[in-house]
């Protein structure tokens, strides 16, 4: 018996690159690698990537900071109490939720760490968990590393990708234990509706769900639509676990900090294992965390640029026969349905090869996701040069359907 044969067949299928071509972006050094080939990525949802972007406050701040020697120095495993206690401050502007900061929040390194973290409770094995489909992949990936079952169901572009009922009923059963949730959605880039939660609200009170719910990209709404945190509506704050970022809508992917809100009861478990399971996130990145909280004057510039940005991409992929796409209604990505061309797989490298960008293939995102691309016009410092890469990807579509 080979060592293969004696692993956790929880990690069956779990590929890292090292044996096998990967495709997805965040996976192994196979996308990152590209870019010392003159290849543009366009596939990473990192702001403005690989260009500077920190304001001049917070890198004063966590400099003055390394001068003291402190940023040596472990904080608590569940972070920094002042930073929790902004972190209350902005969820009651923002989010509806009166929290604790002493009881209800929980500083992880990244919100990918602390997604992961807030269904290890929640979840035993054999437990199903209800996932849309397309949306982010470790969605996908992080309940089977737990020991459950996914559960996916479909987000209909014809339908505005919002939830259906009729066909989440037809999959809930005894063994359903959660709801997992991105929202707003990646990589569609869908709000989900204020009535469509409501909905999802009924729903997981009446079949006594729990919800866990991803807000990463919630500062990048547009078109003034209503964004509503699931868990401030009647009846979700007791079921409900709210994972938040600084990655996206602050611009500070490299600070590698997220928090999680959920009611003292489920807190009490995440205090508890924090040490064993997250460690405590990097004392300097908190301490830039707690500046950027302080004064996130700067985001207003950041989603006037993403704005701006998202009316770009329309723009110039609206101008490519055969594709279809909506603007983008948050975020700095768009959703591109390219099934028209062809393989979304076969685009994918055209695009690498021909127009020296490495976007990502949607079926990283879900089986739903096959035939179309995600794009990030987030990228790059300068508007106008993503824009410039942006034309180039439309060139090349048009030169792919007449090969």
């Amino acid at each position: 018996m080979g060592i293969a044969d004696k692993l956790s067949d929880r990690f069956a299928g779990v590929e890292g690159g090292l044996f096998t071509k990967v495709t997805k972006a965040d996976v192994g050094d196979g996308f990152a690698s590209m870019e010392s080939g003159n290849v543009t990525l366009m596939g990473w949802a990192d702001p403005f990537y690989p260009d500077p972007s920190i304001p001049e406050n917070i890198i004063n701040v966590v400099t003055e900071a390394y001068k003291t020697g402190f940023p040596s120095h472990y904080t608590m495993p569940i972070g920094s109490l002042e930073l929790r206690e902004e972190i209350a401050k902005k969820c009651k502007v923002k989010n509806s939720l009166d929290i604790d900061p002493k009881r209800n929040v929980l500083i992880t390194p990244g919100s990918d760490s602390g997604l992961f973290f807030s269904m290890m409770p929640l979840l035993n094995a054999g437990d199903e968990v209800l996932v849309p489909d397309p949306s982010y992949p470790n969605n996908f990936l992080d309940p089977k590393l737990l020991g459950a079952k996914v559960v996916p169901f479909a987000l209909k572009e014809e339908e505005g990708y919002q939830l259906n009922f009729q066909e989440l009923e037809e999959k809930v059963t005894e063994k359903t234990k959660l709801v997992l949730l991105t929202h707003p959605n990646n990589p569609t880039t869908t709000v989900f509706r204020k009535e469509n939660l409501q909905k999802l609200a009924e729903f997981v009170i009446k079949h006594d769900l729990f919800l866990v719910v991803d807000q990463a990209f919630e500062d990048m709404v547009y078109d003034d639509i209503d964004f509503v945190t699931p868990a401030a509506l009647p009846g979700m704050w007791e079921r409900t676990v709210t994972v938040f970022s600084i990655s996206k809508g602050m611009g500070l992917s490299g600070f590698r900090v997220g928090y999680v809100v959920a009611c003292d009861t489920l807190m009490d478990l995440y205090y508890g294992a924090a040490v064993g399971v997250i460690g405590a996130t990097n004392t300097a990145a908190q301490i830039g965390a707690i500046a950027a909280f302080k004064d996130d004057s700067f985001m207003d510039a950041y989603y006037e640029e993403f704005n701006l940005r998202r009316q770009d991409a329309f723009e110039v992929f609206s101008k490519v026969p055969g594709i279809k796409l909506k603007m983008s209604e948050s975020g700095f990505f768009s959703w591109i349905n390219v099934s028209g061309l062809g393989n979304s797989a076969e685009i994918t490298e055209y695009l690498i090869h021909e127009a020296g960008v490495a976007v990502n293939d949607g079926i990283n995102y879900g089986t739903e996701g096959n035939g179309y691309l995600r794009i990030i016009h987030g990228c790059l410092g300068d508007r106008f040069k993503a824009k410039e890469v942006l034309e180039k990807i439309a060139k090349a579509l048009i030169d792919f359907t007449r090969k």
